[in-house]
């Protein structure tokens, strides 16, 4: 029971001390509101004591919240990379395709460039080329219009000359003579003349006197023929030596025995230089030689 008296009484006094400060906050409002009012200032001025107890929870979570924002931009930074590299990756891809096309358009151009050159030189050196060959068939041309003069003037000077040698034949040969000449050219036919007959290099080489080479274009070669029966003939030794040209020759090798009897007077010869020696051509036989020597006199 004194128990239950000390309870009730300690409850009652709890309730008291509880009661009485409401009451008495109650009692003075307006001058606990006069105080207030001055005192917002102050509380504006300093944390109140919750604040003040907040303040490190908020720097404790500020402090642990910066780890997670780090992280968290760590992972944002990590996500990025990537991102970054493959549009750096693009961009570099794009550049190179832009200079490789480019690249491509210089080679293009290049090649281009060279095709015009080649194709350029080429119509140059075919058009040279036409020239040249028309310069040479010009050359040509003249060439054999020259040849044709001179091949006239030397018939025409040939045909003076047999016509005057002819016409003085009959005074410079007598009888005599005409019957010794014949005697002499049948005394040079050959029996076997593919037997008899030697060349200047089967002879050892030619030794006779040389005509010099302007004066030989100027009377002999094939394009200078004559009959050897016109020219003035001498006999040294048995044998006969005729002048043509302002030089005197004779016969060494014997003449073949199918040409006709009377070649000397009825075809046409001319002498020429075969590299070993001088020759006597018959145009009737255009394949024999026979050989004949040049004297001074």
């Amino acid at each position: 029971m004194k128990r239950i008296r000390l309870i009730h009484a300690t409850a009652f006094l709890v309730a008291l001390g509880i009661v009485g400060p409401i009451a008495a906050r109650q009692d003075k409002p307006e001058k606990q509101d006069e105080k207030a009012r001055p005192e917002k200032k102050d509380e504006r001025a300093k944390p109140s004591n919750q604040e003040q107890q907040a303040k490190p929870e908020r720097q404790q979570q500020e402090k642990s919240a910066k780890p997670e924002a780090k992280q968290q931009a760590d992972r944002n930074e990590s996500q990025q990379t990537p991102r970054n590299s493959e549009k750096q990756a693009k961009q570099e891809d794009a550049s190179r395709q832009r200079d490789e096309a480019k690249a491509q358009q210089n080679q293009q151009h290049q090649q281009q460039s060279a095709a015009k050159q080649q194709e350029q030189q080429q119509r140059d050196d075919s058009n040279k080329h036409e020239q040249q060959i028309a310069r040479d068939q010009q050359d040509q041309q003249r060439h054999q219009q020259q040849e044709q003069q001179n091949n006239s003037r030397n018939q025409q000077q040939q045909a003076a000359e047999r016509q005057s040698r002819d016409g003085g034949s009959s005074q410079r040969h007598s009888s005599a003579q005409v019957h010794q000449q014949r005697v002499a050219f049948e005394n040079d036919r050959a029996h076997s003349w593919q037997s008899e007959h030697r060349t200047w290099q089967q002879r050892g080489g030619y030794s006779g006197y040389r005509v010099p080479d302007d004066r030989f274009r100027e009377y002999y070669g094939q394009d200078h023929a004559f009959r050897i029966y016109s020219l003035p003939v001498v006999f040294v030794g048995g044998g006969q030596r005729f002048q043509y040209g302002g030089y005197w020759f004779g016969l060494i090798d014997p003449w073949p025995e199918y040409w006709s009897s009377d070649w000397y007077d009825s075809d046409d010869v001319y002498v020429n230089y075969d590299g070993d020696g001088y020759y006597l051509y018959n145009r009737r036989y255009p394949s024999d030689r026979v050989a004949i020597s040049f004297y001074l006199d």
